[in-house]
């Protein structure tokens, strides 16, 4: 095809496609790319109802997503999250996360730009993405190994606890992540924790520990491939 990375020819497609400021519209566009041209490993349309029915249901203040990639997740999420909340999402790559902060510009969740705050940590990029006045919901991307940026979350995000976390990074990660969130306090009494595909690829040591350590109610959601 091109020497352009596939996230950024979506991008691309988005931008030539999509209406900017309506991040349904940004999102169904997102999926005729994945559908008709190049397959990305986003949560896609029968997953997402899934997640915005979670969420609709629990309505989070805060929530953490762990893997943005190209940002569908994120907007799919602030879309459905209550007015005042707030979703803080993490992403190790700094290329993808490129691009997702271009999608989530482009649903209309940052008016101007982001913002950079001082004393930041080298090699973490951070920011308040500030969704439309109709819908107030704040979306900070932060750039960094999750097993980095989780303990510093309180103190340099300003997260004091998740009420919801979405797990969609990699999969051999989700049980150190989890208890990486337990030891620094951050999940909040009653948290959802949903994670992707536990079964496929799989997770089974996430999945084992989540089933007896005695702290969760477990429940797998089935469901078919992104596209």
């Amino acid at each position: 095809l091109s020497g352009v990375p596939r996230e950024l020819r979506a991008f691309q497609y988005l931008l030539a496609n999509a209406i900017p400021g309506d991040p349904r519209h940004v999102l169904s566009t997102f999926d005729r790319w994945s559908q008709r041209c190049e397959h990305l490993s986003c949560v896609g349309p029968v997953k997402g109802q899934l997640l915005e029915r979670l969420l609709c249901e629990r309505a989070p203040r805060t929530v953490l997503e762990l893997g943005t990639y190209c940002g569908y997740g994120t907007v799919l999420m602030a879309a459905a999250m209550p007015p005042g909340a707030r979703l803080y999402t993490v992403e190790p790559e700094p290329r993808h996360a490129a691009v997702a902060e271009k999608v989530i510009r482009l649903a209309g969740f940052d008016e101007e730009k982001v913002s950079s705050r001082a004393g930041r940590a080298p090699g973490v990029h951070r920011g308040w993405l500030p969704h439309p006045p109709s819908v107030p919901v704040q979306v900070e991307l932060i750039v960094g190994p999750s097993a980095e940026v989780i303990p510093r979350l309180r103190e340099r995000h300003g997260l004091q606890r998740a009420d919801f976390v979405f797990m969609d990074h990699w999969k051999r990660c989700y049980l150190r992540d989890l208890r990486l969130l337990e030891e620094h306090g951050l999940l909040a009494e009653g948290a959802t924790v949903l994670a992707d595909n536990v079964v496929f690829p799989g997770a089974p040591r996430f999945l084992q520990y989540a089933r007896s350590c005695g702290r969760y109610r477990c429940r797998v959601h089935r469901a078919s491939l992104e596209y």
